[in-house]
């Protein structure tokens, strides 16, 4: 990682000043996050550890947006999601053929619904798996701010697995007053325990993910097309990357004095270059 990776803190800091940092950190292509995690599994290299993180706290950053509906601070939220991914780089197995971020998105989450739920002070509530989901996922279900119908709070039930009665109360919970709340200590375990969350309604590792993806073959697609000679990048250029009146085959055949069919055929080859080189990477 280069110095552009250097973060400020996320507590105490300019959360906005983070993000931006956070956002110019390199992203890994998955060859070089496999040599990583296993350089960190096989010799203990705490600084592919520290790469792995940096290259991911973009994807704690858009976890934690998804919830900021629950009046804590943005940058608190974030700070519990890096202690997730953390977790996560320390976990993963390179060899199971998955990439981090879908692994990581995990721990991620627990971390940040742990948090939300030792400061969300309701009493009593989302003392159950039931009503951890319930918690979770009503504020997205309901269509409306509107107090519920019954018919609505019916389909939230059987969706989620609980009584109507209890979607009833978590929503009058969730229009009423703060008070104290006594965490349960009989299923801290469980709470900690990833596999026992439900998604937030939103999926941001697949937009993330793609995101990435997306700026990989950008990046690829320049580094193809400057390695070309000044005629294929120009011949790709004029029929492939113009948003609008690109060229025909014939068109440039008369700008470049040669046959139609010639054209094609160096089309073909950049192509076929362009799609070697990109492929090899992602």
């Amino acid at each position: 990682m280069t110095d552009i990776c250097a973060l400020p803190s996320v507590v105490g800091g300019n959360i906005e000043s983070y993000i931006q940092a956070v956002n110019r950190c390199p992203i890994l292509s998955q060859e070089e996050e496999t040599g990583l995690a296993r350089s960190l599994r096989d010799d203990g290299n705490i600084e592919a550890a520290h790469k792995l993180v940096l290259s991911h706290l973009r994807v704690v950053v858009a976890v934690a947006r998804g919830y900021l509906g629950y009046g804590l601070p943005h940058a608190d939220l974030i700070q519990e999601g890096n202690v997730g991914l953390m977790k996560a780089v320390k976990r993963f197995d390179p060899e199971r053929g998955v990439r981090l971020i879908s692994f990581a998105i995990h721990w991620i989450k627990a971390e940040i619904h742990e948090f939300i739920m030792r400061n969300w002070r309701l009493v009593k509530i989302a003392t159950t798996k039931q009503q951890r989901k319930l918690f979770f996922n009503l504020r997205s279900m309901k269509q409306s701010l509107d107090t519920m119908s019954q018919a609505e709070v019916n389909t939230v039930a059987k969706q989620l697995g609980v009584k109507p009665e209890e979607v009833v109360e978590m929503e009058t919970r969730f229009s009423g007053r703060d008070v104290s709340l006594e965490p349960s200590g009989d299923d801290e375990d469980d709470i900690t325990s990833p596999i026992h969350y439900l998604t937030d309604g939103s999926d941001p590792a697949q937009q993330v993910e793609q995101e990435q993806i997306a700026r990989l073959y950008h990046d690829k697609l320049q580094e193809s097309l400057a390695s070309l000679d000044d005629r294929s990048r120009h011949i790709i250029e004029a029929r492939w990357l113009r948003e609008q009146d690109t060229a025909t085959l014939h068109e440039l055949a008369d700008e470049l004095g040669v046959s139609a069919e010639r054209i094609r055929q160096i089309e073909a080859k950049a192509i076929q270059k362009i799609k070697s080189t990109v492929g090899a990477v992602l």
